[in-house]
C-alpha cells in the first residue's frame, strides 16, 4: 500500500526537528552543524551500500534487529543522531533518511540563521581566502556561514563549493573537461 505523502512529509518534519532539538541541546550550533555533516555522510554511505540499505529497511528483520543494526553501524556518530537513526530503522522509516537530511539542513539554516558551506580543495585554505569565501557566501545567502573544509589530493587544483543543494565546481579538472567538450563540439 502506498504511503500517504502528507503523513510521510509530517514524519520527515518530526524527525528533522527532533534531531535538531536534541543536537542543539547537546552542544548548540557546533553540534547541530556536525550532525548535519554526519547525516550527509550517512546518506551517501547508505546509497552506496545496497546490503546496508536492505538491512535497515527490510521487513525480513524485526524492528529491534533493524534498530540494532543502525546503532552498531553508526556507533561512531553523534549519540543523538544514532538514537534518531535507530528509531527510524525500528519504525520502518529509514527510507526517509535523505528527505530527513534535507529537512534537517533547512531547519539548521532557518533556526540558527546559518548556512553550512562545504569547500573542497587540493590544499588547505589560508585565512585570507577563508574570510573572502565566508563573506561572499554570507552576502549571497543572507545568513551566517560555517565552512566545512575538505582536502582532496585527487583534485588537480581549484575549488568545489556546495551549500543548500547547490554546487559550484571551479576545479581544474572540470575546467579542462569543459574545454575539451567545447573543442569537440567546434571540430
Amino acid at each position: 500500500m502506498p504511503a500517504n505523502r502528507l503523513v510521510e512529509k509530517e514524519k520527515v518534519a518530526v524527525y528533522a526537528n527532533a534531531l535538531f532539538d536534541a543536537a542543539t541541546a547537546a552542544g548548540g550550533q557546533d553540534v547541530a552543524c556536525d550532525v548535519q555533516d554526519q547525516v550527509e555522510s550517512i546518506v551517501a554511505i547508505v546509497r552506496g551500500n545496497a546490503d546496508l540499505d536492505e538491512a535497515l529497511t527490510s521487513s525480513t528483520y524485526s524492528a529491534e534487529q533493524r534498530a540494532g543494526i543502525a546503532k552498531n553501524v553508526f556507533a561512531s556518530c553523534n549519540p543523538v543522531l544514532v538514537d534518531v537513526l535507530a528509531v527510524m530503522a525500528e519504525r520502518g522509516d529509514f527510507k526517509l533518511l535523505s528527505r530527513v537530511g534535507a529537512a534537517y539542513s533547512q531547519v539548521v539554516t532557518e533556526k540558527l540563521n546559518v548556512t553550512v558551506v562545504d569547500i573542497t580543495t587540493y590544499v588547505e585554505l589560508d585565512d585570507h581566502l577563508r574570510e573572502l569565501i565566508t563573506n561572499k557566501a554570507a552576502a549571497d545567502f543572507g545568513t551566517d556561514v560555517v565552512l566545512r573544509e575538505h582536502i582532496d589530493k585527487t583534485m588537480l587544483g581549484g575549488i568545489l563549493m556546495s551549500a543548500n543543494g547547490k554546487r559550484l565546481n571551479a576545479s581544474v579538472r572540470w575546467q579542462l573537461d569543459n574545454a575539451r567538450s567545447s573543442l569537440k563540439q567546434t571540430v
